[in-house]
């Protein structure tokens, strides 16, 4: 092998690994989430639930009294989120 095959590898090569280890100079802060932030992510997390669980019953995956109790416990759940959000102000 002469240089002219070589030298070409072993500079892609030391680019390669700069680009990868190199520190990055912006780092981002983490954003720091209120308890009205978490209730509307949970609100929606709920309410995809529900929306999943009637398309699933109505696949045919779910029998009739899984399906009340699933409903039940995921509208509990919903109420709960949502009053906690009408106290705090959302």
């Amino acid at each position: 092998m002469d240089l002219q095959t070589v030298l070409p590898v072993v500079i892609l090569t030391i680019g390669c690994f700069a680009y990868i280890f190199w520190p990055q100079e912006r780092i981002i802060a983490p954003i720091e989430k209120t308890r009205l932030d978490y209730l509307r992510e949970r609100k929606e997390v709920v309410y995809d639930n529900l929306r999943d669980l009637n398309f699933e019953f109505r696949a045919g995956k779910y029998p009739a009294d899984d399906y009340a109790r699933q409903r039940e416990s995921l509208e509990a759940e919903a109420a709960k989120v949502v009053t906690e959000m009408d106290t705090l102000g959302g």
